[in-house]
């Protein structure tokens, strides 16, 4: 699992604008956010899932959510915090259509640009670092909150719950 991975265009991304970063593997069999974590040894509101919204207007960009793994999506609180009446998430194989990238491996880094809203749960704001996908099942980058945050213009609001009841 030390490994060294291969260079992605999140990585590069992260290095042209000074980002520091560090890469981590695990089998890419794995698809749930939570056992990642256990298999990478990190607390699981530290690794943060990546999650793809359509809006219920037609024509609108999707809008990607960022919560911790161990959270659950609220999806009127994202409506609210988007200005929309009403979104949904995306469906695997749309979700995979849409960014060109598997689920499990879905990252913002990777789809900056596509300039997508990009909301990220309000605990992340008081973690110095995050960890998600790199853009590729099988790859998790740890990066600076507040540099990720800056990057791709994340906006911080209260979206998630902890439990599975929305």
């Amino acid at each position: 699992m030390t490994t060294k991975p291969k260079k992605l265009n999140s990585m590069r991304l992260l290095e042209q604008h000074n980002i520091p970063y560090e890469a981590l593997q695990y089998p890419n069999t794995i698809r749930d956010a939570v056992e990642v974590a256990e298999v990478l040894g990190v607390p699981a509101h530290l690794l943060y899932k990546t999650l793809v919204i359509q809006s219920a207007k037609a024509g609108e960009k999707p809008i990607l959510a960022m919560l911790a793994s161990e959270r659950h999506l609220d999806l009127k609180k994202l409506a609210v915090a988007a200005g929309e009446k009403k979104v949904q998430l995306a469906a695997h194989k749309d979700a995979e259509a849409l960014t060109g990238l598997q689920v499990g491996g879905i990252s913002p880094l990777a789809l900056t640009h596509k300039g997508w809203r990009v909301f990220l749960d309000a605990p992340a704001s008081e973690l110095a670092h995050l960890m998600m996908s790199a853009g590729e099942k099988g790859t998790q980058i740890r990066v600076p909150t507040a540099d990720f945050i800056r990057l791709v213009g994340a906006r911080l609001a209260e979206i998630g719950t902890d439990s599975g009841e929305a």
